[in-house]
């Protein structure tokens, strides 16, 4: 099982968002924890709610179960809280804050490992730190085994140069916690129901109280401000950078490249400095991403090159190139080997294989074939000022430059639309459409406009 302590208001974080729905990577700090725990495969999560508990729930959904701690009296308090649900159960009971994103599977792993192997009641995850000063330290006894938890106030000089520190998160026997539990008071100047006091509680009792000591203290960052959100988020974009160079990705320069938590990449990518790729994203091999490309919930097959643009909910098929400075809006869907070029706009359209739009030009609620040229400048006129309306482009045709497509039309399979024209009408296959005022020269006109402009322009000055 999995208690998550989430009901905390987050008072230093100066914020109108409940403290665990704070984003680290593009996920909010609870998302990370659940998702954690999801990869562990506890039997159950319960999470810990009271301030904010509608927009937590809202979030989580019915990834959880939810227990309510309405007055907020000490974590043992809000662990008691979840009595009704799980104080009959049998095994073991991660105990973990919602504010921590960092702790991994494989830490969780390590600590449950330890405390089946050691027989412990409970298992304390801890960190050895350069300046443990506000921490509570962990003293144990010659065999290893943690003795009890001495907060920083109540060190003693010889306890104060320990640099073992609890983090906060806890495996427990679940029967042996409830137990201990039911014996906690509040007898402290907080008046408040502390964890830590179960671990005194079964340390009394003679149970054995081990510690698993994280490999990389950077796990253990608790957020309680936006400072720790920064080093936070710091930490886990450094790991999640680091996980994709060892499944094959390329980053050139990991310290300017931002990837969140739940996207995915292909082997032999090569990502450019100050490439931002966020939500549900999936890229695939062989992939050139960047410099200065912006990619949300979208999805990329193998070989797409993407320069200095930005894609929001947009797919792009297989060889396709987009860029520099395209903006894809969401339901833009490219097939395969399209180009896109510099400043190009694309939304809610598809295009068809090796279709080109190379500059200039935007594209919206249409549907373009496949081996079509939009020519620079052209444009889908889909907005009447009331509704959206949908331009159709059938296969091999072609788009001049300056064009006007007014939605709804069709341009029929391997129609040629002469440049600058402004289309109204359906246009049937293989047709030429010219839709534009004859050019009509006037000799010598030119200079009377200019006399004309300069004589005005001398009486203005009298």
């Amino acid at each position: 099982m999995g208690i998550v302590l989430a009901a905390g208001q987050g008072k230093r974080m100066k914020s109108k968002l409940y403290k665990v729905l704070h984003p680290v990577c593009g996920k909010p700090m609870v998302g990370h924890v659940v998702s954690t725990l999801e990869k562990l495969q506890v039997s159950r999560t319960v999470v810990v709610v009271g301030h904010g508990a509608e927009m937590v729930k809202g979030y989580l959904g019915d990834r959880a179960e939810y227990a309510l701690q309405a007055e907020q009296l000490g974590t043992g308090h809000a662990v008691l809280q979840t009595k009704e649900l799980l104080a009959e159960e049998e095994g073991l009971t991660i105990v973990i804050c919602g504010d921590t994103p960092l702790v991994s599977v494989e830490t969780l792993e390590g600590m449950m490992t330890l405390h089946k192997e050691r027989g412990a009641a409970a298992t304390i995850l801890t960190a050895v730190v350069d300046q443990p000063k506000g921490y509570g330290r962990i003293i144990r006894d010659d065999s290893g085994y943690v003795t009890k938890i001495v907060e920083e106030k109540d060190c003693s000089e010889e306890q104060r140069l320990v640099q073992e520190i609890n983090t906060g998160t806890y495996c427990f026997d679940n029967r042996k916690l409830f137990a201990a539990l039911s014996q906690v008071t509040n007898q402290n100047a907080q008046n408040e129901y502390y964890i830590t006091d179960v671990i005194a509680i079964l340390n009394g009792q003679g149970e054995r109280v081990d510690g698993y000591v994280l490999a990389d203290s950077a796990e253990s960052i608790g957020v309680n401000d936006r400072l720790a959100l920064a080093e936070a988020e710091q930490a886990m974009r450094t790991r999640i950078n680091r996980n994709h160079m060892l499944n094959g990705v390329t980053i050139i320069d990991p310290a300017s490249t931002y990837i969140e938590a739940d996207v995915q990449i292909g082997a032999d990518t090569v990502i450019y400095p100050g490439t931002v790729l966020r939500g549900e994203t999936v890229i695939g091999e062989d992939c050139v991403l960047g410099p200065q490309t912006d990619i949300a919930d979208s999805r990329l097959d193998a070989g797409v090159t993407v320069k200095q643009s930005v894609l929001q909910e947009a797919v792009a098929g297989k060889g396709s190139t987009i860029g520099p400075f395209a903006y894809l809006r969401p339901g833009a869907e490219l097939g395969q080997k399209v180009k896109i070029g510099d400043f190009v706009e694309i939304k809610n359209a598809k295009l068809g294989d090796e279709t080109k739009v190379s500059h200039l030009s935007y594209v919206g609620d249409a549907v373009i074939g496949r081996n079509v040229n939009v020519g620079c400048g052209a444009i889908t006129v889909n907005y009447d000022g009331f509704n959206k309306q949908v331009t159709i482009v059938e296969d091999d045709a072609f788009v001049g430059s300056n064009v006007n497509l007014i939605a709804p039309v069709v341009v029929g399979k391997g129609a040629y639309v002469v440049a600058g024209s402004t289309i109204t009408h359906n246009i049937e296959a293989g047709d030429l459409a010219i839709a534009r005022e004859r050019q009509v020269n006037k000799a010598g006109y030119a200079d009377k406009l200019r006399a004309k402009f300069a004589a005005k322009k001398a009486q203005e000055k009298k």
